[in-house]
């Protein structure tokens, strides 16, 4: 029975996941761009005016405020460098991830590990508990809602399952317990759509933590087109019309 169960998770389940995501993004992006424009405001600030100095406006300058963040830096700079830390090391998770398909190949073939070792989740799991604890302190608890506090213990239990699944794994007298190959043919019969059972090729004692990450992995999607994360699809624009 438990194994038709994380079976469901670690294959079926995760494309209903990513359909369900993939569908609400859209739908979420098209009801936002397809909204009728808010009326004009005065102006508040001369023209030319930008936040943090003088500098022109323009597509190039909004990716600059974009990925560096220079209200946040200006105004609360230890918040700035864990916003900076994170996403830095999400970036490099993504890569690490894509690594592990047997097409990809950013790492020696031959590696055990993936990108960073280890250290890369260990820096994701550090900025979240900072976000977390965050939350709990005066003045961002008073504007908090109790789906930020869930969001953010989310993506810290797939943060921390994904260290046990990095680091305990190669706690074993034996070495590794699952390789880096093994993973890469769960995610590469996953992207050929085999539906191929993934006990095949992934054994032993931590196939359940496994299991946890991705069943964790596929709420994270489903949660995603309704949560504040979804900023991330707007930054661009909005500083773009920021810096006019």
């Amino acid at each position: 029975m438990a194994d038709k169960i994380w079976y469901f998770v670690m294959v079926p389940m995760v494309y209903v996941a990513v359909i369900w995501s993939v569908i609400w993004i859209t739908v979420r992006l098209v009801t936002v761009f397809k909204a009728p424009d808010f009326p004009r405001t005065l102006r508040l600030f001369p023209e030319g005016y930008v936040s943090g100095g003088s500098r022109p406006g323009g597509l190039g300058m909004a990716l600059w405020d974009t990925f560096t963040m220079p209200s946040i830096r200006e105004h609360q700079p230890v918040f700035w460098f864990f916003l900076m830390v994170f996403h830095a090391a999400f970036a490099v998770l993504i890569l690490a991830h894509l690594d592990i398909l047997p097409q990809v190949n950013i790492m020696s073939k031959d590696s055990e590990h993936m990108i960073g070792n280890g250290a890369v989740g260990i820096l994701v799991t550090i900025s979240l508990l900072y976000f977390m604890f965050r939350r709990f302190a005066s003045p961002v608890r008073e504007v908090s809602v109790p789906a930020d506090y869930f969001l953010l213990f989310l993506m810290l239990c797939i943060a921390v399952s994904g260290d046990v699944i990095s680091w305990g794994n190669s706690w074993s007298e034996a070495g590794f317990v699952m390789t880096k190959k093994d993973f890469g043919l769960y995610l590469d019969n996953l992207i050929r759509f085999t539906f191929a059972d993934p006990r095949q090729y992934l054994s032993g004692s931590h196939y359940a933590v496994i299991g946890a990450h991705v069943l964790l992995a596929n709420l994270f999607l489903i949660l995603l087109p309704f949560s504040k994360i979804m900023h991330v699809f707007f930054a661009v624009p909005m500083n773009r019309m920021r810096r006019g």
